[in-house]
């Protein structure tokens, strides 16, 4: 149905490429022109200052339920005023003693323009059907969890 691309670049510069030595950094460049430097997480050499993927893949899935879950509502006429997610990724080892994400818990807030509009039960309904019929959660073998306060 659609094709979504990156480009990613990546050079040596002056640092001597040994393990502990060599730069993270590299740039992002998407389609339409945005680009964004990106690096290791700071405990595997990193740049701090820079987003790494392990938070970008937390960033992505949280972005994609949250994009789903607003599609939902304003399909059914329910108003969204804010949404906000403190999304957790676990780097964890799997089964096979590789690191990999292993879960991801979103814990969205969402702010409604009716708060009697959207019950507890309503809202956990929109959730699940949100991480159901998210593209990107169909795309993993990440666990994702949804936790509302």
């Amino acid at each position: 149905m659609s094709e979504h691309k990156a480009r990613l670049t990546w050079k040596r510069g002056e640092a001597e490429f040994s393990y502990k030595t060599y730069s993270r950094n590299h740039e992002w460049r998407f389609e339409n022109g945005h680009a964004l430097t990106a690096s290791a997480a700071a405990q595997f050499l990193g740049d701090p200052d820079q987003v790494d993927p392990e938070a970008a893949y937390v960033a992505s899935l949280s972005s994609c339920h949250m994009l789903t879950f607003l599609a939902i509502c304003a399909l059914k006429g329910i108003v969204v005023e804010h949404y906000t997610d403190d999304a957790v990724g676990y780097l964890e080892k799997n089964r096979d003693g590789k690191l990999v994400i292993t879960r991801v818990e979103l814990h969205p807030v969402v702010i409604f323009q009716d708060p009697s509009v959207v019950g507890r039960k309503q809202l956990q309904e929109l959730h699940h059907k949100s991480h159901h019929d998210c593209f990107l959660a169909n795309s993993v073998k990440t666990e994702i969890t949804t936790i509302l306060d």
